[in-house]
């Protein structure tokens, strides 16, 4: 067995963070991951670095925020020269693979495909051609391609939508869904790596949509489920695009739905096929823990659990996790680590991390060196039980909004321009408000909190940004005036590495800055 620990990375897509037995869901059935959660430690303020797929997964792989990676949208161009963690440990002697919805920068080619000893994206080749890949593939030859019910599904056999809203029970047989795929391409990859460490990535599909659980799951949750406290609450303290989103939500037509059937029902489906497909992906993610254990692997492995992102599924009264980045239940991602020798058993740490931390983390723990342009932390001392918080703020952002998670507080600063000139934002005290019911950014009595807010996320942005060059040039041959011209170390992603970046350097008085 290799002396270095091996890495397990498990992404569900779209969980919203409070849908968990551990933290204190009184309707989800979680056991895996609640009994997982009693073996290492649960981050309860964990935030993602943007709310669709493709811009936080890069976040997730590189470790660098969204303005300095420059993905805001689903798919695009490749910026191969952008590091990520899976190249970094295969440079240093790991077996590297990825599993399932990886969603990632595909033109000309997969970003990702190149750094990985087996690409194993359901939905797409490496070549970036949607709709072709061995999951696919498999499917087919077994004359199941049109049961298939994760994706894209144009058969007519689950409605009339590629990817519907409303909920119903899946005819595919579980053995064949997509997470129970990945699961076992994933235990195949770790069987012929005994030799050498693994770092393996399984991106499971659910609880996104299309919501459509294996029966057992399903009738796991009774038809008059109730339905989350805020999911009839009209959002007149919301932004214009939220209040448009509800709207339109609440006037649509559920897909599944009879004639004369309230919509209150079809919201109760929903949810109840929300449910049932995170019980199904814990259920996949239990496989794959009974998998460690069986091959003596649990010992040397350590396990991430979390998601690229959060969702409503009537939450608040909106069906999916669009517009934007309006509430904390889709910037928060649930977050579970397990590193044997280093994490107390049944940790529950309330320090604010984000999906940024995950790739310097893991280099960290596994004693490589450090990934020369991530701006993410080690949040190792974290989870060897230090309390000392490793950031003060966590920040999700889109092109021309940024939610900010500070103490009790998440801001929401939109620009003026979003709005024809209007003054929009959202400020929401957690603490006192955690449905988010009572927007405090116009109260007069909370404008000092507001400007704190916008102090706060100018520090951020201006700290974060990085940058080519700096004045004085650092370099490692000496001054300028000793070479004669100045020279600049840069990494491979084009900006200079982290020890030339402002906010790593110690000579912040002098020069520049």
């Amino acid at each position: 067995m290799p002396d270095q620990p091996n890495v397990l990375m498990v992404l569900a897509d779209q969980h919203n963070a409070s849908w968990l037995g551990c933290a204190g869901h009184p309707q989800v059935l979680t056991p895996h991951l609640d009994a997982f959660a009693d073996t290492g430690v649960r981050f309860t303020q964990a935030y993602t670095q943007n709310t669709i797929c493709t811009p936080s997964r890069v976040s997730v792989l590189s470790g660098q925020y969204c303005h300095n990676h420059g993905y805001y949208g689903l798919s695009g161009p490749a910026s191969f020269g952008l590091g990520n963690f899976m190249r970094h440990f295969r440079q240093h002697g790991y077996r590297t693979a990825a599993y399932g919805k990886l969603h990632l920068p595909e033109s000309p080619r997969n970003w990702l495909a190149d750094d990985l000893d087996e690409f194993g994206d359901t939905y797409e080749t490496a070549d970036g051609v949607f709709g072709r890949s061995a999951y696919l593939g498999e499917l087919e030859c077994l004359g199941l391609r049109e049961l298939e019910d994760s994706w894209h599904n144009h058969s007519g056999v689950y409605g009339p939508q590629t990817i519907q809203m409303d909920a119903m029970v899946s005819r595919l047989p579980y053995e064949h869904t997509q997470e129970v795929w990945c699961a076992r391409r994933a235990m195949q990859f770790m069987d012929q790596s005994l030799d050498q460490p693994f770092c393996v990535q399984v991106a499971l599909q659910r609880p996104h949509h299309p919501l459509l659980p294996q029966p057992c799951y399903w009738d796991q949750y009774p038809d008059d489920l109730e339905l989350p406290p805020t999911h009839d609450q009209p959002p007149t303290h919301r932004p214009p695009h939220f209040q448009a989103a509800w709207e339109a939500h609440h006037k649509g037509r559920w897909e599944y739905a009879v004639e004369g059937e309230p919509l209150e029902q079809g919201f109760r489906r929903h949810w109840r096929g929300t449910l049932a497909c995170v019980s199904q992906m814990d259920d996949v993610f239990g496989m794959l823990l009974s998998y460690l254990d069986e091959h003596g692997l649990s010992d040397n492995t350590i396990v991430i659990y979390s998601s690229d992102h959060g969702a409503y599924h009537g939450v608040h009264g909106v069906r999916e996790k669009a517009p934007g980045i309006c509430s904390d239940a889709v910037c928060h991602i649930p977050l579970l680590w397990r590193v044997p020798g280093v994490s107390a058993a049944g940790t529950t740490h309330a320090a604010l991390v984000e999906a940024v931390d995950f790739a310097p983390t893991l280099a960290a723990l596994c004693g490589l060196p450090e990934m020369e342009c991530v701006d993410g932390l080690d949040v190792g001392p974290l989870l060897r039980g230090e309390t000392t918080a490793v950031r003060e703020v966590a920040v999700t952002e889109n092109p021309w909004s940024k939610s900010l998670r500070w103490e009790r507080w998440r801001f929401v600063h939109y620009q003026r321009e979003m709005f024809d000139g209007q003054d929009q934002g959202e400020l929401y005290d957690l603490e006192a408000d955690p449905d988010e019911t009572h927007n405090l950014y116009h109260d007069s009595e909370a404008q000092g909190v507001v400007s704190e807010c916008r102090r706060r996320l100018l520090e951020w942005l201006i700290a974060t940004t990085r940058v080519r060059t700096v004045h004085p040039t650092s370099i490692e041959t000496g001054s300028w005036l000793e070479v004669g011209r100045c020279t600049y170390p840069l990494g491979s992603d084009g900006t200079a590495p982290n020890r030339i970046q402002p906010r790593f350097v110690t000579s912040r008085h002098t020069g520049y800055l």
